[in-house]
């Protein structure tokens, strides 16, 4: 049986290049994460996402062939969800308090 419920994913992209700055690629999965539509908040070491999985693993899998087509060599992702059997996850709840 498929998830329905809301949760949130932190995904970390790590670009290897020989050429290119990381900074420049993880840029090009930013965008993509961006213009998903979903819910996100960027930090120094991950983003995070708020949505239901599926839609979250297909915007992961979009965010990584960003990197490689944007000359990428090698990609290291690192994924990290919260779900919840019964009960939505929400970021604002985490994070609301520090951020009104």
């Amino acid at each position: 049986m498929e998830h329905k419920h809301i949760i949130n994913m932190g995904i970390q992209i790590v670009p290897k290049s020989k050429t290119l700055d990381s900074y420049f690629l993880v840029d090009k999965a930013i965008e993509v994460i961006q213009k998903s539509g979903v819910k996100y908040v960027v930090t120094p070491f991950e983003t995070v996402m708020e949505g239901e999985q599926k839609e979250l693993m297909e915007i992961a899998q979009r965010a990584q062939e960003a990197v490689l087509d944007a000359g990428a060599d090698e990609v290291l992702i690192y994924y990290r969800m919260q779900i919840r059997k019964a009960k939505d996850v929400w970021i604002m709840d985490k994070i609301g308090k520090y951020n009104p």
